[in-house]
């Protein structure tokens, strides 16, 4: 049986069996066609069922350095590997055959996406102008409550809305607020003056009890994250800002600004609560795209 007619018979198993999308049907048969074109040269003819079965894990990574030679990214690649992955799975279940080319294999990582911070003016618009997007003054002041500790203090949206009354700091005073984040691991992060005024005035009208949830919803129940979302939405377009202002990206526009205002990665770390510091060492491409932007606009000689 030939490499193209094995091909056929997955996909319409992977669009059948598996109900794929046509979209990754249609993506899976382009990887799987770059493999075969490669395989027909790498080998001297078209492979079938036998030469598929006998390949190994050089071959493999013979044709994802082909494919890195003809331009493809690393992200590409890696969903190359595993759309071939898939097929010589499909084909040792089917055809009783041991895919000696899987083992070992590892396919590229992707480089990971740099986080896409707010400026400062957009991040502070973003909280100081609820009521235009909010007609009830009450939830206004929630949502400018939540705005601003996402940016003030970092936080992760679900850290921010898992917050109770109790764990608010008092007004006027200089208390840290302790935080419990991924895996359960509790961080202390300072509260800044503007937090500090914003969770007063939302706790004056707040009306619940001290293990009540710091942000709740119109019912009284703890906030819904869809409903933070929303908020922040509505509040971007009615502001014209861009379509990555979300919750998540006032907290990297906090970790952003502190880095260009000078702040050390291993503070920021812990403020961040990140278990490593490679992951915080991603805002450094930030402020370094920023530093060549400024450069490429200001410079005479661009």
């Amino acid at each position: 049986m030939t490499g193209l007619a094995l091909t056929r018979a997955f996909l319409s198993w992977f669009a059948e069996e598996r109900r794929a999308s046509p979209h990754s049907v249609e993506a899976y048969g382009r990887d799987l066609s770059d493999l075969l074109g490669f395989l027909t040269g790498h080998l001297g003819a078209e492979p079938d069922l036998a030469a598929l079965a006998a390949l190994r894990p050089a071959d493999l990574r013979a044709f994802l350095a082909f494919r890195a030679a003809a331009g493809a990214g690393r992200a590409t690649r890696a969903r190359q590997l595993a759309a071939v992955r898939s097929f010589l799975r499909w084909v040792a279940r089917t055809y009783s055959v041991t895919p000696k080319a899987l083992v070992g294999i590892t396919g590229p990582r992707p480089n990971p996406p740099v986080p896409r911070a707010l400026t400062v003016g957009d991040a502070k618009a973003l909280p100081d102008h609820t009521d235009i997007t909010q007609a009830n003054a009450r939830l206004a002041l929630r949502d400018r409550a939540l705005f601003t500790l996402l940016y003030g203090c970092g936080l992760r949206i679900a850290e921010a809305l898992a917050l109770d009354v109790r764990d608010a700091p008092p007004a006027g005073a200089d208390v840290a607020l302790r935080v419990r984040g991924k895996g359960n691991k509790e961080r202390l992060v300072p509260v800044l003056p503007a937090v500090r005024d914003a969770l007063a005035d939302w706790l004056a009208v707040h009306g619940g009890t001290p293990d009540a949830p710091l942000f709740i919803g119109a019912r009284g129940g703890r906030l819904d994250p869809a409903v933070a979302q929303k908020a922040m939405r509505d509040g971007r377009r009615a502001l014209g800002l861009p379509e990555h202002a979300t919750p998540h990206a006032m907290r990297h526009s906090f970790a952003t600004h502190l880095l260009a205002g000078g702040a050390d990665l291993r503070s920021i770390q812990e403020l961040l609560g990140h278990a490593s510091l490679s992951t915080t060492q991603r805002y450094t491409a930030v402020d370094t795209e920023q530093l060549l932007s400024a450069w490429r606009g200001a410079h005479p000689r661009t």
